[in-house]
């Protein structure tokens, strides 16, 4: 039998695996390539594949045959019980310490859980977030790793041979235990979902608000990919605005409006209220879809329901742009914020030792997401790896001050001509909420202890002998209640 050649093989022909193993053949490694349909295997070899060094296989078994020891097989299929399918398929013909990558968009609990079960059969699992779409599957994809630590070395040198590079480093490192490699990948994901939301919200604004063409439309957005703004999100808008339909008509304006979705901006947003983190403009960006989706019921309403008589900007148009430029850079400020909120929870509540600035360099290119400010993201948890918040950072705190006023100016205006943002809402009263010493959760801890006894507790300077610090009170309000409480509050 011949000695095996295979360096890495690859489970799944679709656009996304075809790339990618073409990106890593490319970079020197024999890639053994794999599809539930064999013929997809054939029809690849003899296309996009000729005159590579890519071999093919007919089967699992064969699969595993041809590659090298510790085997590292790459499963680049759909999300769920196709995971488990393969996985099972391929446990019989592995040896111990081989290792199965699951490349695909996977729920990070489903990884946590597939991690422990190879490992108890001393096999290796790793759950990596690949980011960037074909383009960057076949050229350079963000890629973040999460798993059992022992196979990093071993998928190390390809990983980050493949992964898009930033002033030469790669946007590949190791993420973390178990599910931290898909956890990063769904949180990176949510925040795409808000970064789409926001440039969403601004189109409509300039669009509705302001009466701009799609071609004026298409300037903003060039303009502010100079600056700031700079990001693979605002330079593909500016190609969408420009592009004609064959009748010469923005294609865009087409196009119904009901946005869809995969589930991860909803796994985030879920995540946030399991972990208690306010992930308010995730949140919203994904209501935002949900909203668009009763398209039907929304026209219905568009002929019942009245909003201000002046639909119209009546100011400054040229002056508006660049303050509405300059909300979106706060309000994107504050969807990283809540995003690197939510992993720094999640960190604590799975045991992950998470590297915040290694996160934010994974993210500076190859990714959706990537934007010129990852860099500062990245530069600030480098210089304080154990920075709190985001916003604590001077160049952030400076950033969100600086953009403030032309932020809360933006937000009227659209209140005032009825164009709704909820997204850039959403980050200004964020802001506004984190920055308050003292929020109105007071009156509502008092109607939770009225109605329900829930209970409530002193603030630390009302705090005595008969109301101990951080002890749960409940108090009879109406003098025939009783006195007894219904459950300790939970904060």
């Amino acid at each position: 039998m011949a000695e095996p050649t295979g360096d890495f093989g690859l489970i799944g022909l679709a656009v996304m695996g075809q790339n990618l193993i073409l990106n890593v053949n490319d970079h020197g490694y024999t890639v053994v390539a794999f599809n539930r349909t064999v013929s997809k295997v054939d029809r690849f070899l003899k296309n996009e594949a000729k005159g590579t060094n890519i071999i093919g296989a007919s089967s699992i078994e064969d699969l595993v045959k041809k590659l090298k020891k510790p085997r590292k097989i790459m499963l680049l299929v759909k999300a769920g019980s196709a995971v488990d399918d393969f996985i099972e398929q391929i446990i019989p013909y592995l040896s111990i310490g081989d290792i199965i990558i699951d490349g695909g968009n996977s729920h990070f609990p489903d990884t946590i859980r597939r991690c422990k079960y190879l490992e108890e059969k001393k096999l290796l699992f790793i759950g990596c977030g690949v980011s960037g779409g074909e383009d960057g599957a076949r050229y350079g994809p963000s890629l973040m790793p999460g798993g059992s630590k022992a196979a990093w070395e071993h998928v190390k040198p390809i990983f980050q041979s493949i992964a898009a590079k930033v002033n030469n480093e790669p946007c590949c490192d190791w993420v973390g235990e178990t599910g931290a490699g898909h956890y990063v990948k769904m949180v990176h994901n949510g925040i795409e979902y808000g970064d789409m939301q926001l440039i969403c919200e601004a189109y409509h604004l300039m669009k509705e608000g302001l009466g701009l063409s799609n071609d004026d439309i298409a300037d903003v957005f060039v303009d502010w990919n100079k600056g700031e703004l700079d990001s693979f999100l605002i330079d593909i808008t500016k190609d969408i605005m420009r592009f004609k339909d064959e009748d010469g008509k923005p294609l865009v304006e087409k196009i119904k409006d009901t946005a869809g979705q995969k589930g991860t901006g909803k796994w985030t947003a879920i995540s946030s209220l399991d972990l208690g983190v306010p992930v308010t403009l995730i949140g919203e960006a994904v209501y935002s879809r949900t909203l668009s989706a009763l398209k039907d019921e929304r026209v219905r309403a568009s002929k019942i329901l009245k909003g201000p008589h002046n639909t119209k900007f009546s100011g400054d148009k040229q002056k508006f742009v660049k303050q509405l430029g300059q909300a979106l850079y706060a309000s994107k400020l504050i969807s990283y914020t809540q995003g690197f909120m939510l992993m720094r929870e999640a960190a604590k509540d799975n045991n992950w030792d998470l590297n915040n600035a290694g996160i934010a360099l994974m993210w500076r290119g190859g990714c959706i997401i990537r934007s010129a400010f990852l860099g500062d993201i990245k530069n600030a948890y480098t210089n304080n790896p154990k920075l709190e918040n985001l916003l604590f950072d001077p160049f952030f705190k400076k950033a969100i001050e600086d953009a403030q006023d032309s932020w809360r100016y933006v937000i009227s205006q659209a209140v005032l001509l009825g164009i709704p943002t909820p997204a850039f809402s959403t980050a200004l009263a964020f802001y506004d909420g984190y920055r308050h010493e003292k929020l109105p959760a007071n009156l509502l801890q008092a109607q939770r202890d009225y109605f329900g006894a829930h209970t409530f507790r002193f603030l630390d300077e009302y705090a005595d002998e008969d109301h101990p610090k951080d002890t749960d009170v409940h108090v009879n309000w109406t003098g025939h209640g009783g006195n007894v409480s219904s459950s300790a509050y939970l904060a």
